[in-house]
């Protein structure tokens, strides 16, 4: 693992009208490292990955992907740089079937050869391939977003509380998952609210409250952190 930041964020506000729901957030995270990211609803996990991907612009502050900004860059040209994004919500198009959703989103990442089938086999969707995505179970729906993600050849991924709603058969196959990712030099930024999980797969989380930083550092370490503590639990 590289010991140059792959992605760094430096004092990123973001406002809705008068409320500031990210204050002055600053971390990176590096080539092969699962970071994750959690907080209680409304503490701005998903909105700090909105603004990283494009969905949302940054009010100020600086977005650094191998050292150059692409703070308000649109969403498109964010793909292509190599950062993607899964959903809480599955975003597939439930229309077509599991591998028009992979070919369409190769269609729109870096330019490198996409092996589809590589791709539906890794996230267990091979024998699925010809179904509607519609048909498919959230489960699937889930993979097949992260699928679509990974066809457009990403450097960083961002995973939006995938673990909501699974078993733990579930939970352990897509936990070996992104740590094979991670294995093979992707960075991932992981949301989660199941810490179990985020536990099997980082050693390191920023613990976010009311748009602000909290805590940096080891899931044990935060547990026993009187900032983390009243956050979730109240002072």
């Amino acid at each position: 693992m590289s010991s140059e930041p792959l992605l760094r964020l430096e004092n990123i506000e973001k406002r809705f009208g008068g409320l500031i729901v990210l204050h002055e957030q600053s971390f990176s995270v590096s080539a092969g490292e699962i970071l994750g990211l959690v907080g209680p609803n409304g503490s701005g996990k998903t909105t700090t990955i909105n603004v990283i991907s494009g969905v949302l612009r940054a009010n100020s502050g600086r977005i650094l992907f191998e050292g150059k900004e692409i703070r308000n860059q649109p969403i498109f040209r964010i793909a292509r740089l190599g950062i993607n994004r899964s959903f809480q919500v599955p975003k597939c198009f439930r229309a077509m079937s599991a591998r028009e959703n992979i070919e369409v989103a190769a269609t729109f990442g870096a330019h490198a050869p996409v092996d589809v089938d590589a791709i539906l086999d890794e996230i267990g969707l091979l024998r699925h391939a010809g179904e509607p995505a519609g048909s498919l179970t959230v489960n699937q729906q889930k993979m097949l977003d992260l699928g679509r993600a990974l066809a457009t050849n990403p450097r960083l991924l961002l995973i939006d509380e995938i673990g909501a709603g699974l078993n733990p058969s579930e939970l352990g196959a897509i936990a070996a998952l992104l740590k094979s990712l991670a294995a093979r030099g992707i960075a991932l930024i992981v949301v989660e609210h199941l810490l179990e999980f985020l536990n099997r797969i980082t050693d390191r989380v920023i613990v976010l409250g009311a748009g602000r930083m909290l805590f940096e550092g080891s899931l044990a370490e935060a547990s026993r952190h009187p900032d983390v503590v009243a956050a979730f639990i109240g002072g």
